[in-house]
């Protein structure tokens, strides 16, 4: 973003040309409407993902005038995902861009005082720094200058400082900076080191093999620029939360003996201007589960956090809203009765409420409870998607909001009304004709109520019976939210419905219902998918004799478990999936929750035979896509080629697509397009008897 435009930005909050931006926008709206009006509506295409941008971390300015957040485009000829910092009047108007499209910026932070806006950027292809934009105008000014990326960073309440969250750095960044040569890529020896491990937890997916290099607390000071250390040891600590006095940070961190064994985190304070790193700290919560997340109340006397309880349930169990003294004392579950997952509280202005997002019945609505406890009301519910949110000074509060027909945007909540105020993909979505889409309520086998997702094609008839595709979530402990999902959506469009249940262990209705698998996949989790595929049958929507079932990650899971209970659908794809789950022992980067839920594979070796697919793989008749990446820690290929290998061995119909270089989620635009229409390829060929194509190559 030029000078020029950051100066008009400003000078619009200056003289209050709000209304003048409003009426600009609502005049480019009124011409896109009057242009979508005089032009047929089409079907979503794959190609339609590459021009949606996904509009995400609002941040309400301290006076409350402005709402900065992210734009994320995908380009397929760089063949990247970039994000960039935007803004946009709470009073309606016209977005202002504040960083360039050239550097990826992401996690705008206003400064208290409301002079900076600060973000992360690795700029020249260097480290992710911090950056600071005045307000008074000019270029983006570098705050901070680490030798490693800067991972986190908050405001301190006076604007003098910033809290970082840095990971030790490796021996590489260590001789480039001694060197004071920018370019690591010449420090490196031809020959890479051997790596030497030793910890329980050796690897994670996109980081890759762990060593003992840990995140720790840092503070650097604004005018002399100088960075403190104030955490240490063999432990990680992140999240950090200014107290409202600016002297005290609370932290999340797992400091037990040995944090690799067990899920445990608990919150710590420490003072910010520690000169011993952290060895003087006070431990605010003792609870033996996973604490994390806090926020102080605005006095200072408290904070508030998500807290896990269940040990021994570890991920199927919920995440509690909890309190604690800030001086240390009593901890306290507010929400123990609603039994649904919490996410990020954070105190209203006044110290009265707390706000928070949750899991509720396939919905991700914000939610507010007083203070001291009581009612869980909904600040924005209905069938809508909260991911993020930021809470003002003055009682508004920004919001990033979607729903299953639209992606989302930024909204403002004031006096209880929810206003949206981007229209980033706007001009997009009047040109696309979506389906319908429904939330139903059914019944599983065992009298069990499960609820999904049914999406219909646009141009649904109810005198028609439709191909019919069953697509699975991945967790397990996770739920089809009220979101804009673009693949259910694309499949529609390309004539199929498309069913999305949260099954039992998923997330969002209680932890009674997500625990119900535990050491026991594939049984009725299975029960429970198929009987979406039973009631679109029942209704006359679906076309029993032309099914097909695919996911990914659980979704994957899942689906290589339908293929060994049943031969109803015509075509899988098991995408990133685990088939013989011995093998994913200290491949893997889940010892703990193996052990945890299935015991010592050595000890407990047949609850592992029992659920693992691949010992009744001969019952697999279905035609299978197999697809995953080849850096993937979290579900490692050698289960997709398990799978594979089995099938090709047996003389099933398969293939095995890998994609090089990618982790569990795709990040390569160019991948996610062929994965999409390689889906469509698939289900056309043996859902619909199609002829078979090849995916389009790239454009670079």
């Amino acid at each position: 973003m030029t000078t020029w435009d950051r100066r008009t930005a400003v000078l619009c909050v200056a003289l209050g040309l709000a209304g003048l931006l409003g009426l600009r926008a609502r005049q480019a709206a009124y011409a896109g409407e009057e242009k979508a009006a005089t032009t047929t509506p089409r079907d979503l295409t794959a190609d339609d993902f590459f021009q949606l941008k996904d509009v995400e971390d609002p941040q309400l300015s301290p006076e409350g005038k402005w709402v900065a957040y992210t734009v994320a485009t995908r380009d397929l000829k760089e063949d990247k995902t970039q994000k960039q910092v935007w803004m946009v009047p709470t009073t309606g108007g016209e977005a202002v861009p504040m960083t360039s499209k050239t550097t990826s910026s992401s996690h705008p932070r206003w400064s208290p005082d409301g002079k900076y806006l600060a973000f992360l950027s690795a700029r020249s292809e260097g480290k992710a720094q911090v950056w600071l934009l005045n307000r008074n105008g000019g270029e983006a000014l570098q705050l901070t200058e680490t030798i490693q990326d800067v991972d986190d960073f908050e405001w301190s309440p006076s604007s003098n400082s910033v809290a970082l969250v840095l990971r030790d750095p490796s021996p590489e960044e260590i001789t480039a900076a001694k060197e004071k040569d920018k370019d690591a890529e010449k420090t490196k020896p031809k020959t890479p080191r051997p790596l030497v491990i030793d910890r329980l937890q050796f690897k994670l997916d996109e980081m890759g093999f762990l060593d003992r290099r840990r995140s720790h607390l840092y503070v650097v000071d604004l005018s002399t620029r100088k960075v403190t250390q104030i955490t240490s040891g063999d432990y990680d600590d992140t999240e950090p939360a200014w107290s409202p006095d600016g002297h005290s940070l609370a932290f999340t961190s797992n400091r037990t003996e040995e944090p690799d064994r067990n899920f445990n985190t608990d919150i710590w304070v420490v003072a910010s201007g520690n000169p011993d790193q952290g060895k003087t700290m006070l431990r605010l919560t003792s609870n033996p589960g996973a604490d994390a997340s806090p926020a102080w109340s605005p006095d200072g006397r408290w904070v508030t956090y998500v807290s896990q309880v269940d040990v021994k349930a570890f991920d199927y169990g919920t995440h509690h809203l909890a309190v604690v003294p800030a001086k240390g004392g009593a901890e306290t579950l507010l929400t123990q009765a609603l039994d649904r997952n919490v996410i990020k509280p954070r105190f209203s202005a006044d110290g009265q409420t707390i706000y928070f997002m949750m899991e509720d019945d396939g919905a991700h609505p914000l939610a507010q409870i007083p203070a001291s406890g009581g009612e869980v009301t909904r600040a924005i519910g209905g069938r809508q998607n909260v991911n993020s949110y930021s809470v003002g000074k003055d009682g508004k509060v920004a919001a990033q909001v979607g729903d299953p027909s639209r992606p989302p945007e930024i909204s403002l909540l004031e006096n209880g009304k929810i206003r949206r105020l981007t229209i980033t993909n706007d001009a997009l979505m009047a040109q696309l004709r979506l389906g319908d889409v429904e939330y139903a309520h059914f019944r599983s086998k065992d009298g069990t109520e499960v609820a999904g997702y049914l999406y219909k094609p646009p141009a649904y008839s109810a005198a028609m019976r439709y191909p019919t595709l069953l697509r699975i979530h991945g967790g397990p402990v996770d739920q089809y939210d009220a979101e804009f999902n673009f693949q259910a959506h694309l499949f529609a469009a390309n004539g199929y419905v498309v069913l999305t249940p949260n099954p039992r262990g998923s997330s969002g209705y209680g932890q009674k219902f997500s625990q119900a698998i535990f050491a026991d996949w594939g049984n009725k989790d299975y029960d429970d998918v198929m009987a979406e595929v039973d009631y679109a049958i029942a209704q006359g929507i679906a076309d029993p004799a032309r099914l097909g079932v695919g996911g990914w990650s659980y979704g994957g899971i899942l689906t290589d478990h339908v293929l060994i209970h049943t031969d109803r659908f015509k075509a899988a794809i098991s995408g990133a999936s685990e088939f013989l789950y011995i093998a994913n022992y200290g491949h893997d980067h889940y010892q703990r929750e193996w052990e945890y839920e299935l015991g010592l594979p050595w000890k407990n070796r047949a609850a592992w035979e029992k659920i693992s697919p691949f010992n009744s793989v001969e019952k697999i008749v279905t035609p299978t896509l197999v697809m995953g990446g080849d850096a993937d820690w979290n579900v490692p290929l050698n289960n997709g080629e398990l799978l594979y290998q089995s099938l090709k061995r047996l003389g099933r119909t398969t293939e095995l697509v890998v994609y090089p270089g990618e982790p569990h989620g795709l990040t390569k635009p160019t991948h996610m397009k062929d994965r999409m229409e390689r889906y469509l390829i698939w289900y056309g060929q043996y859902v619909k008897g199609e002829k078979p194509t090849e995916p389009s190559k790239p454009a670079n």
